[in-house]
C-alpha cells in the first residue's frame, strides 16, 4: 500500500498554503447535512476484530465436541488415553487452517451465501482425510476408538453449520444496524464523483455506505446531487459534520495532479479519526497493483489510516479496563486518606468535575479532588492556577504537585470509559493561553484528539506538565501527542506508565 507520511503532508500544507486549523466555535450545517447527522447511529463493529472472534469461537468448539464425545464414549471403556488429546488439538488447528484457505473467515462469507456452507462442509472434510490419513501411514489408526471419530466428524460438522447459520442471523441484524458498514464521505463532486460513487455502488458485496458529498466549489462542476447522493457542504463543513455522527472513511475523488487543493483538504480533515484514502479509479496516473488498496474492486490510494483501531481498540481496552482496576484497589487507601484530608481542610465538596475535551472533540466530564477552595472554583477555567495560588488549599496544593488529585480519573477509565490510563491529556474546554483558545494557538491542536484522552501521556512524562503561560507549552505537548499518536504501541502504553512515577518527582511545574 501507498501510504504517505502524514506530518510531513501536513507540514508541507501548512508552509505551502499558510492557512489555519479549523475553529472550534459553533458550525452551522446545511438542512441537508443537519439531518443526516441527527440520524441515529450504532456503533462501528471491526470485521478483522469479528472475523477473529469466529475463529476462536471454532477452534474452542471443536476442541470442546472432540473432548466431550471423548469424554462420554472413550473414558468409560478405555479409561484416560493421552493421545486423544493430542489428535483434538491437531483436529482444531487443522480446521481453523483449512477454513482460512477456505476463505470463509471473511464478513461476505459470514452474510450467509450459499458456498460459505459447502466449503465448510469441504474443509472439515479434507480435515478428517488427513488425520485419518495420517494415522495410517504412522500406524497409530489402531489406537483411536472409530466410533469417536466418526461422531466428532458428524457432530462436529452439524455443530459448525449451525453457529455459522446463528452467525447468518447476527450478522444480517449488525449489517442492518450499520455496525458492520463504513459509513463514507466523498470529497469532491463532478464527472470523477460520479464514476467513483457509481463504481462503489455497482460491487455486489461491498460494506461502504456513501453519506454525501463535499465540496468546496459552488459552480456547475458541483451540483447539488451526484450519482443520486447529495452534496451536504463543503470540506470545513464534513469537519462538523464527523464530530456530530459516525464518519468512518474520507474518499477523495480530486486527480493527483490538484495537489495544491489536496493538501488544502487534508490540512483541515487530518484532525479527525477517520481513514482517508484517494480515489484511483479515474486518474490516468498508474501504479503497481500492490501500491493500491482495494473498496472491493475499486482502487484507492492509502493517505491518512485511523489511529488505534482493530484488535488494537480491543487490546487497550482491556489494558485500560484491567490495569485501572487494579490501579484503583491499590491506590484505594491513598485515595481514602485524600477525601478526609480535603474534608477536614476545607468546606465543599470532595471531588470536582470539569468539562473537557475527549475523543473526537467531544465533551466529556472528568473527576478530581477539589484542590481549590470552594467559593474560588473555577469550572470554566478562565484564569489557569499558578504558583502560590491564592485559591488553592493547604491539601490542594500538595496533591496537585503530586498529581495526587488527578487519582479519581481512574474512574472515568474503569466506569465511564471516557479516558485511557496513557494519552493525550484532556484540556478544559475553552481553556485559553494568552488570550486565545489552543487550537488557535497551535495549528493543527484538534489533531490530539484522533485518539482517546489519558491520565498519563508521553508529554507529561517528558516534562511537559504544570501551568500553560504560553503558546510554546501547548506547542511541546501537542508535538508530543502527535508522536505518541503516530507511534502507538501497548508496550509504548507500558513505558509511559512505569515512567509516570518518577516523572511526578520532578515538580517544578505543577502548582
Amino acid at each position: 500500500m501507498a501510504q504517505f507520511d502524514s506530518r510531513s503532508m501536513v507540514e508541507a500544507a501548512a508552509a505551502t498554503l499558510g492557512t489555519t486549523a479549523t475553529p472550534a466555535g459553533p458550525h452551522r450545517l446545511a438542512s441537508a447535512a443537519e439531518a443526516a447527522a441527527a440520524e441515529p447511529v450504532a456503533p462501528a463493529m471491526s470485521p478483522i476484530v469479528l472475523a477473529g472472534a469466529v475463529r476462536m469461537i471454532e477452534l474452542a468448539l471443536v476442541a470442546l465436541i472432540g473432548t466431550a464425545i471423548y469424554a462420554a464414549y472413550v473414558v468409560p471403556m478405555e479409561g484416560v488415553s493421552w493421545h486423544y488429546f493430542g489428535a483434538i488439538a491437531a483436529v482444531s488447528v487443522l480446521t481453523m487452517l483449512a477454513f482460512q484457505i477456505a476463505d470463509i473467515y471473511q464478513v461476505q462469507a459470514f452474510r450467509g451465501h450459499e458456498k460459505q456452507y459447502f466449503r465448510l462442509a469441504s474443509a472439515w472434510s479434507v480435515v478428517f482425510l488427513l488425520v485419518i490419513g495420517g494415522s495410517f501411514f504412522a500406524k497409530i489408526g489402531v489406537e483411536f476408538s472409530r466410533v469417536w471419530l466418526g461422531s466428532f466428524y458428524v457432530v462436529g460438522l452439524v455443530a459448525l453449520l449451525v453457529f455459522r447459520r446463528m452467525l447468518f442471523i447476527m450478522v444480517r441484524r449488525w449489517t442492518q444496524e450499520g455496525r458492520l458498514n463504513r459509513r463514507t464521505a466523498i470529497v469532491g463532486g463532478g464527472a470523477a464523483g460520479e464514476q467513483l460513487i457509481e463504481a462503489v455502488k455497482a460491487e455486489r458485496d461491498t460494506d461502504v455506505r456513501i453519506l454525501g458529498v463535499f465540496d468546496d466549489r459552488a459552480d456547475d462542476r458541483s451540483p447539488t446531487h451526484v450519482a443520486g447522493e447529495r452534496k451536504l457542504g463543503t470540506v470545513d463543513d464534513l469537519v462538523e459534520f464527523a464530530r456530530r455522527t459516525r464518519v468512518d472513511l474520507v474518499i477523495f475523488t480530486l486527480p493527483i495532479t490538484a495537489e495544491g487543493r489536496i493538501l488544502a483538504m487534508l490540512k483541515k480533515l487530518w484532525v479527525l479519526p477517520v481513514d482517508i484514502r484517494l480515489s484511483a479509479h479515474s486518474n490516468k496516473l498508474r501504479f503497481r497493483p500492490r501500491s493500491y488498496s482495494y473498496l472491493g474492486s475499486v482502487p484507492v490510494l492509502d493517505v491518512f489510516d485511523r489511529p488505534i483501531t482493530d484488535w488494537d481498540v480491543v487490546m487497550k481496552y482491556l489494558f485500560d479496563k484491567i490495569i485501572g482496576s487494579l490501579a484503583l484497589l491499590a491506590l484505594s487507601p491513598l485515595m481514602l486518606a485524600t477525601a478526609i484530608a480535603i474534608r477536614l481542610d476545607s468546606k465543599g465538596p470532595i471531588f470536582f468535575k470539569q468539562r473537557r475535551h475527549g475523543f473526537n472533540n467531544d465533551e466529556i466530564e472528568v473527576y478530581k479532588f477539589r484542590s481549590l477552595y470552594t467559593e474560588m472554583t473555577d469550572h470554566a477555567v478562565q484564569k489557569s492556577v499558578t504558583k502560590d495560588d491564592p485559591r488553592v488549599t493547604r491539601v490542594g496544593r500538595f496533591i496537585r504537585k503530586t498529581s495526587i488529585d488527578e487519582l479519581p480519573q481512574l474512574f472515568n477509565v474503569v466506569f465511564k470509559g471516557t479516558l485511557s490510563l496513557v494519552g493525550p491529556r484532556p484540556h478544559a474546554v475553552n481553556q485559553k493561553v494568552e488570550n486565545r483558545q489552543f487550537d488557535e494557538a497551535v495549528d493543527g491542536y484538534f489533531a490530539r484528539h484522533r485518539v482517546k484522552p489519558g491520565i498519563t501521556g508521553w508529554a507529561q512524562i517528558n516534562g511537559w506538565r504544570g501551568e500553560l503561560t504560553d503558546a510554546d507549552k501547548i506547542k511541546g505537548r501537542v508535538e508530543h501527542d502527535l508522536y505518541y499518536i503516530e507511534n502507538w504501541s501497548l508496550l509504548f502504553d507500558l513505558e509511559i506508565l512505569l515512567k509516570t512515577p518518577r516523572s511526578l518527582l520532578k515538580s517544578e511545574n505543577a502548582y
